[in-house]
């Protein structure tokens, strides 16, 4: 025995020192381990519960004092990967190289992976384990915000909740932690991740081709949970809160509570509880967020939580409660029906009333809770039908995709709970670019009448949109369109025009001008392809116009791409021939769905087609956007032109493979 004793007080003191380090690398590298599980975590959090929850996340990276892990070795000396292993220090581009920075990043990265992972045995409607598990650090009277970036990180942040979190995890250590490939692999399949190369390559898909610019955007305050925004919860709702001390003791209840249900839960023991009771806290309709109704013109944040409660039932706590307990636990009477990437859990803390009242035979409740998601029940009034519960997720909506709720649909048309910064609203068809729009009836609790809907399938002969103006108080004269297509919020549709000569890039802009009401009047009917797909946006870019052989008559290409609010897009490149309606519908020549072309991270496209001259010859025709200096075709026929658009003789089913030579060098090749 005297011979190990000074062998296992050396173990000991190393431990110890191991923990020190630990804790050094902690301190001194938090912000950087906050952003990272910042990214990792799932975006459908919110961005309140997000930016806690990377806080939780890095402060309990270090073991609690007296578990068996309280005492890591982390030897002065170990083996390192990537290319944060080959330098001592920190840089911009590379992570710190020292072996405890390494240990607590692998704790955190596990820590934020596993508030996706769900048993087999958890209800698909509850947050991860992780997720409920109460912990510090604890905001009460504040919503916590990173600063509000641009289009283009709004755009990065989509296409990264598009994704899981494995894939997140490999493209913030790859940006952010300056890991190559083989380091990114290794560090994931220690922390569990199931495919750790599958995560790498779908990584490597993501901010291309600007991942230089996307890295910028790793590293800008919209996702920087260090620097935040703050705002009050609901000051109305706390001003009438007199009982604090009671309050307080119910709190303790409830987080206890929680603490249990999800325990047991973790142990696979223990009685059933429902949703409804661990969340009895938050579906209390005495405790539902209420904003102001002056509260919009007087906010930078124009977006759902500046709506008031309307509605003429928005008091009747039978209704509420029944609303919130479907929500919790829907039983089987009640449809359920979500967009594609939303979430139907119950709230994780109360929701904000938007709406009560009765509209069309039934009881219709909305709600807007901190996951960025609108909540539409709606129950008969008479009759042995069942309750509707509508999910949709509203992740960073703004003026235009913020305006318009659908409070009540039929089989005929929709109405529409409009934002209150709504000033003035028309009707419009598309295909009648001609035709004025026409005024739209709106009630004094802001419900629209009844707009008639796009046609699903057959004849497309009308497509109805709404035309809405913004009150000078929010954007002077702006008008904007939107449309519906089967989901809870309607889709704003946007025209990118035509590429100037020698001018900069163009930007979407709103689809209210006579150029784009012309565009759109050829390509509507498409939008039928999208309806129920959770679709935010629409905009149809012109990126090229060309001249025809035998007559120099001109055609446009369109690339049409739809933007869902989860992240991912879908692509339709239309061709636009010589036409004699203004309203004949234009020739889709390619369809791509998840894809990045003709977005900020997608900026060159090229399509091709075959073509029919007036005399019968046959062609093939090929456009490139701005960028694009030469098309190249091989295949059946070879042939080169320069330029961004390419035309050749060729029979009618002739198999032509098209390549194109942008401007910076890069090659290009066509969309199908």
């Amino acid at each position: 025995m005297p011979i190990h004793q000074p062998q296992q007080r050396t173990d000991a003191q190393s431990d110890r020192t191991g923990v020190r380090q630990a804790e050094a690398a902690l301190v001194e590298h938090y912000p950087r381990l906050v952003r990272l599980a910042y990214v990792v975590l799932p975006p459908g959090l919110g961005r309140h519960r997000r930016v806690l929850t990377a806080h939780a996340v890095v402060q309990r990276a270090l073991p609690a004092a007296g578990s068996k892990a309280s005492s890591p070795r982390v030897p002065a000396q170990s083996r390192r990967t990537g290319p944060s292993a080959s330098t001592e220090g920190t840089s911009a581009d590379r992570g710190p190289a020292h072996p405890a920075y390494g240990w607590v990043r692998l704790r955190v990265l596990r820590a934020a992976l596993a508030h996706e992972r769900r048993p087999r045995w958890w209800p698909g409607r509850l947050p991860a384990p992780a997720a409920l598990r109460p912990a510090l650090p604890v905001v009460w009277g504040l919503r916590l915000f990173p600063r509000a970036g641009g289009v283009d990180e709004l755009a990065l942040d989509r296409a990264l909740s598009a994704v899981d979190g494995p894939v997140r995890a490999a493209f913030a250590l790859h940006l952010l932690e300056g890991l190559d490939e083989s380091g990114v692999r290794e560090l994931l399949a220690e922390a569990a991740v199931a495919d750790p190369a599958g995560a790498v390559r779908r990584a490597a898909r993501l901010g291309r081709p600007d991942r230089a610019g996307a890295q910028a955007m790793l590293r800008s305050g919209e996702f920087d949970p260090c620097t935040v925004q703050t705002r009050p919860s609901d000051l109305l709702r706390r001003r009438h809160r007199v009982r604090a001390a009671a309050v307080a003791a119910a709190l303790c209840v409830v987080a206890g509570g929680l603490t249990v249900a999800v325990e047991q839960r973790a142990r696979g023991g223990g009685e059933e509880r429902s949703p409804a009771g661990v969340f009895a806290p938050v579906l209390d309709p005495a405790e539902l967020m209420r904003t102001a109704a002056e509260r919009w013109a007087d906010t930078s944040r124009v977006d759902f939580t500046a709506w008031p409660a309307r509605g003429g039932r928005t008091d009747d706590d039978a209704l509420l409660g029944r609303a919130l307990r479907a929500w919790a636990e829907p039983p089987e009477s009640v449809r359920v029906s979500t967009t594609p990437g939303t979430a139907a859990a119950p709230p994780a803390e109360p929701p904000r009333l938007l709406f009560a009242d009765e509209v069309d035979g039934a009881a219709v409740v909305l709600f807007h809770d901190s996951a960025d998601r609108v909540v539409r029940y709606a129950e008969p009034l008479s009759g042995a039908g069942g309750a509707a519960l509508d999910f949709a997720r509203t992740d960073d909506a703004d003026v235009t995709t913020g305006a318009a709720v659908v409070v009540s649909r039929t089989a005929d048309g929709a109405r529409f709970l409009l934002a209150p910064w709504i000033a003035e609203s028309t009707t419009r068809d598309l295909l009648a670019p001609d035709t004025p729009g026409r005024p739209l009836e709106v009630g004094p609790d802001g419900v629209t009448a009844e707009v008639p809907r796009p046609a699903a399938g057959g004849a497309c002969g009308t497509w109805p949109v709404l035309q809405l103006r913004s009150s000078e108080q929010i954007v002077e004269k702006h008008a904007f369109l939107v449309t519906d297509l089967g989901d809870l919020a309607p889709v704003h549709l946007t025209y990118t025009p035509k590429p100037g000569r020698g001018a900069p890039a163009r930007q979407p802009r709103e689809a209210t001008s006579t150029e784009a009401l012309l565009a759109w009047a050829r390509t509507a009917c498409s939008l039928r392809t999208l309806a129920g797909s959770g679709v935010r946006s629409v905009n149809n870019w012109a990126f090229a116009e060309q001249k025809l052989p035998e007559g120099g008559a001109s055609a446009d290409w369109l690339c049409t791409r739809a933007d869902t609010w989860r992240g991912p897009g879908r692509v339709l490149v239309q061709f636009l021939s010589p036409a004699a309606s203004p309203t004949e519908p234009a020739s889709v020549v390619a369809d791509r769905d998840d894809t990045a072309l003709c977005s900020r991270f997608g900026q060159h496209v090229l399509a091709g087609t075959h073509w029919k001259a007036p005399s019968g010859r046959w062609y093939v025709l090929a456009a490139g956007s701005r960028a694009v200096t030469r098309i190249q075709a091989s295949g059946a026929v070879r042939d080169a032109a320069g330029g961004p658009t390419f035309a050749v003789r060729a029979p009618r089913d002739a198999e032509v493979e098209l390549t194109a030579s942008l401007r910076e060098g890069g090659t290009l090749t066509a969309v199908h």
